[in-house]
């Protein structure tokens, strides 16, 4: 989390947590929130289930919120688990190992030592993703190192630091020039003064205490403890909260519920300076995210609309524009800013809507049947009389189904949406069914715990029975055999 102080050099945040409904699991809240969850050195731990065809498995488990891939970070403990206290200290050790080599007050101390040294000793080595002191350069010497950094390079740190790539861990990558441009000149031109952007790794050597906290987006957690609290607070009720906004690019591959949470007690934290007389007022947000999570935010955040802006990346191979990326990027803009505030760039192919009053895409024609501009993809979307709404030009109308869909598709019934409905719309874990559906579920696995159990008893006593037949042929064939030997 940084103040934008850098021309909105934004990056994915510093690890991803896996999405892991998509294959099965989902975030739970805590069956008693008095017990604080466990930590691992990505902060609070995850509550998670395992869900199949929206059926529970009985016991839940904590797994980190940041790594989606156990070798990165291989916490993971049952809900009901009880360890030892030898395991919770060797817990609290790891966890402390793991933790930057530099606390957020030894990378302030640095910085201002490093902008006092004359342009010629500024050295920033490229192996290790440093700023260098006299004293560092001996143990960087065969490394590459980068001199003469400029306070116009500090200022944009992107420029100097490295993306990294590891995609289930903290792959960060860049706007392109494009869009941080088109970025910068709305929120000046909305008459922003101050930007909180959650998500900015790596950033804690580049900043001042009073501009970065270390923050783990998706379980909002402080890395320096109250400290770092009271400087974000301090920040979002500056000037009684007017004139900021909060801009937010998670990780494509994080789960929209855990950001949702971390997002609305950003918000609680802003209307706390808030008087009453200003209650109704929204903490302004973008979050930038693609368009097929647009049902799911909104479903957090009614007040949420998307916006027809394609947001590009310089370093990603398929959200840009270019032979390698897509012509369309499907990355968009979710804001709580009433849409006609905003402005699309018409030289990159936006036009104004009368009718829905807000910009879209030069393809995204109006529907009359819907009264709105229906696509979300940049491209001119087919209304369905059938579906009653608009779809994709390459999708038909399945009878099967009823429903439309790509024209090679499995007609096994939805697999997005809720498991227990069948809705579109919301998952199972919002479902307003789903109280029926866990007492119907715990009474079909009681009886069929039953059954197991009558089955293994049959089973037990069958094997019993096979036992012992197979002991008195052995003794009869034992018999002639000393029979015949004799």
């Amino acid at each position: 989390m940084a103040a934008l102080r850098d021309g909105f050099e934004a990056v994915e945040a510093e690890g991803s947590a896996e999405c892991r409904g998509s294959s099965g699991m989902e975030v739970v809240l805590p069956s008693d929130p008095a017990v604080p969850a466990p930590l691992c050195p990505h902060g609070p731990t995850l509550l998670f289930v395992k869900v199949t065809q929206g059926k529970e498995e009985t016991r839940r488990f904590y797994a980190c919120s940041a790594c989606r891939d156990r070798k990165d970070c291989n916490f993971f403990q049952w809900e009901d688990e009880k360890l030892s206290g030898a395991r919770l200290a060797a817990r609290e050790a790891h966890n402390r190992r793991c933790q930057p080599p530099l606390s957020r007050r030894q990378c302030v101390e640095r910085y201002l030592k490093f902008i006092e040294l004359p342009l010629t000793q500024r050295k920033f080595c490229q192996r290790c993703q440093q700023l260098l002191l006299p004293d560092d350069w001996g143990q960087h010497s065969e490394h590459q190192v980068l001199g003469d950094v400029s306070i116009t390079q500090l200022r944009r740190p992107s420029q100097l630091l490295y993306p990294l790539e590891n995609k289930k861990t903290n792959a960060q990558y860049l706007f392109a020039d494009r869009s941080c441009q088109f970025l910068v000149d709305l929120l000046s031109a909305l008459g922003f003064r101050r930007v909180l952007c959650v998500g900015t790794p790596r950033y804690s050597q580049f900043y001042m205490e009073d501009s970065f906290c270390h923050y783990n987006m998706f379980n909002h957690h402080f890395f320096d403890g109250k400290t770092a609290l009271e400087v974000c607070r301090a920040f979002l009720q500056e000037d009684k909260g007017e004139g900021i906004i909060m801009v937010t690019d998670p990780p494509f591959g994080g789960l929209v519920e855990p950001l949702a949470i971390t997002f609305k007690k950003l918000i609680a934290m802003w209307k706390e300076g808030q008087s009453q007389d200003d209650s109704h007022k929204e903490l302004p947000i973008f979050w930038i995210f693609p368009y097929f999570f647009e049902s799911r935010i909104c479903q957090f955040f009614p007040s949420f609309r998307m916006l027809d802006y394609q947001v590009d990346y310089d370093n990603h191979a398929l959200y840009k524009h270019g032979k390698t990326g897509r012509k369309q990027s499907p990355v968009r803009i979710f804001t709580n800013i009433p849409p006609n505030k905003i402005i699309l760039p018409t030289e990159e192919g936006y036009r104004f809507c009368s009718l829905c009053q807000r910009y879209v895409s030069l393809e995204n024609q109006h529907c009359e049947h819907c009264n709105s501009c229906t696509s979300k993809d940049g491209r001119k979307w087919n209304h369905c009389f059938l579906c009653k709404k608009c779809v994709k030009p390459s999708w038909i109308h399945c009878s099967i189904c009823n429903h439309c869909a790509v024209p090679d598709h499995s007609c096994e019934g939805p697999k997005d949406g809720c498991f227990i409905c069948g809705e579109l719309d919301h998952k199972r874990s919002t479902c307003p069914n789903i109280a029926t559906s866990k007492r119907a579920n715990k009474a079909v696995g009681k009886q069929k715990q039953r059954k197991s159990n009558k089955m293994k008893m049959e089973t037990t006593k069958g094997q019993s029975m096979n036992h012992t037949s197979a002991t008195r042929r052995k003794k009869r064939r034992e018999r002639a055999h000393q029979y015949l030997g004799s």
